[in-house]
Order: C-alpha cells, then structure tokens, then sequence
C-alpha cells in the first residue's frame, strides 16, 4: 500500500491544541477530497487522550495523517506518556477512564493500536477504510 498524501504537525498539549488538531484534520481532508468525519470523530478522540493522558510538562504531541492510494486513512498521535497504554474497559459507574472515547475510535477504525516511540513515548495509531460504518 503506497502513501499518497502525508500530513505531520506538532501541537500543544492543551486543550486548544487537541481542538486544533480536528480542525487541522477536516481541513486537510477537505483539501484531500476525502470524507472526514469519521476520521476528524477518531483525531478528537486520541488527541482529548493525548492532552488528558499523555501530557508531560513542557513536551508537545503529534499529529500525523497518512492517505494511501487505496483510499485508506491512518491517523497517528504520538504523545509523551508511554507507560500510560490506552485500554478498552468495560464502562463502570463513576469510572472517569472507561475508555469511552476509545470506543467511538473501535467503531470507525478498521483496526488501531499503540506502538512505543523514542524518548519514553508512544504512538496511538487508527487506520480507516472506505465504506466502514460507525457507530
């Protein structure tokens, strides 16, 4: 599968960067011509987990968009907390980490995962595919 179109950018960890992530997504999707909202649905979701999960004082996360020639699209968020791996649970009452959002990223995501990056960090990864449903 051959990368047609990349996009990479840092971003604050805050919650105006996991904003502008989304925005960034929907509007390099727009220039793409590729239907974005499942995809901007999944960059909010891991770029929330980024900024509330995975922040470290003073470090950034990343944002990173790959559209492959097969009409597929993988979204990775590298952010600076790898021992913290973010997990399905089954929803609990009161339990603020039920991995909620994760659920909304099973949905639409073909398949996604978490790798470990340089310098203690991670990458949360989600690779969509043309004509997959939702939630």
């Amino acid at each position: 599968m051959n990368q047609k179109s990349h996009l990479t950018i840092q971003l604050s960890a805050t919650r105006r960067g996991a904003r502008l992530a989304r925005l960034l997504t929907e509007r390099q999707l727009d220039e793409w011509g590729v239907p974005f909202e499942e995809a901007a649905q999944v960059v909010a979701e891991l770029a929330s987990n980024a900024v509330l999960h995975g922040r470290v004082r003073g470090r950034d996360f990343r944002l990173g968009l790959a559209l492959h020639d097969d009409g597929s699209l993988r979204i990775e968020v590298t952010d600076a907390r790898g021992d913290r791996v973010p997990r399905l649970h089954d929803p609990v009452a009161g339990d603020a980490e039920s991995g909620r959002g994760l659920r909304i990223v099973e949905a639409y995501a073909h398949r996604w995962g978490v790798t470990r990056a340089p310098a203690g960090a991670k990458v949360v990864w989600a690779e969509l595919t043309p004509g997959r449903g939702g939630p």
